[in-house]
């Protein structure tokens, strides 16, 4: 299958393996088809009662008689095998398990694990648990990708009344400025609907309308510079559709943190990028750069 032209580089810092009807064949087609050069290839590993059911017929990890969670690590492991040169593995355990710490040294040192992710779990960040985590990452040059979701009614009662994740951005902020040698990539609806000062992120999971100025991500990009952007799912890209003009200002801004993703298969990210104007520079170093920067080649 013939590459689409892109005039740059690209780096997917978010996908996953088996992921919304994707095997590895299909996959590796998707890559080629978007001239996506490289992916980090993320697990998502929490209790079956953790993640909502209607992800059950789109990571099959069931199928594979997966007892970690909706993508297990496994998974990632295999596609980098099969094709080396294409994927960056991420890997994040359970925080709430004892053993979380010696995991995440093993999987670095025995499966050269560069990432840890994705870590979307219903913890708060700030739990000293994951605090450990998060710093022994650090002090091994280790991103960690963290998901945030905040809770609304969903008329459920079990096997959860609601799904959140990460305990929002306040726990998220403590988390950060108590791990100030950890690089954290913000991601996920929880995390986008802070770009706006408008206060919806306490109605609505994905907010629409200009945005305000003043919103508490681009205060902790100000605040802290272990704060990185993952820009990836519909959460971003509509985040950043709100108000185009405040979104070359934010690119403008932060040029050096924010790093291009999917979490998905379509295009919708590059039609997107490519359309705003931006110089080359600026959108080399969110298709490419920054996730070199984060996580060089070896």
């Amino acid at each position: 299958m013939a590459k689409r032209k892109n005039p740059h580089r690209i780096i997917d810092a978010h996908n996953h393996p088996d992921w919304h009807g994707h095997d590895f064949d299909a996959t590796i087609a998707n890559m080629d088809k978007y001239g996506i050069a490289k992916a980090w290839l993320l697990s998502w590993e929490v209790p079956p009662a953790d993640c909502e059911q209607e992800y059950n017929d789109v990571v099959p990890s069931s199928l594979f008689g997966a007892a970690t969670g909706p993508i297990p690590f496994a998974r990632c492991l295999s596609y980098k095998e099969r094709a080396p040169g294409r994927f960056i593995l991420g890997y994040a355990p359970d925080a709430r398990r004892p053993e979380a710490v010696d995991l995440m040294k093993a999987a670095i040192d025995i499966y050269g694990v560069r990432i840890c992710g994705e870590f979307k779990q219903r913890i708060m960040l700030d739990n000293p648990d994951a605090l450990r985590l998060f710093r022994l990452c650090g002090e091994r040059g280790v991103p960690v990708v963290v998901h945030i979701d905040y809770e609304f009614e969903t008329g459920l009662r079990y096997p959860r009344a609601s799904y959140w994740y990460g305990g929002g951005m306040l726990s998220f902020e403590r988390a950060v400025g108590l791990c100030p040698q950890t690089v954290f990539l913000g991601h996920a609806p929880g995390f986008w609907a802070h770009i706006s000062a408008d206060r919806q992120y306490e109605k609505v999971a994905y907010p629409d309308g200009k945005v305000k100025p003043g919103g508490k991500l681009t205060k902790m990009l100000r605040k802290y510079p272990n704060l990185y952007c993952d820009i990836s799912a519909s959460s971003g890209l509509k985040a950043l559709k709100r108000d185009a003009a405040f979104t070359k200002d934010f690119f403008a801004e932060f040029q050096d943190r924010i790093l291009y993703g999917r979490d998905d298969f379509g295009n919708e990210h590059q039609e997107f990028l490519n359309a705003l104007g931006l110089p080359k520079k600026v959108l080399d170093k969110i298709y490419f750069r920054n996730a070199l920067a984060l996580v060089p080649e070896i």
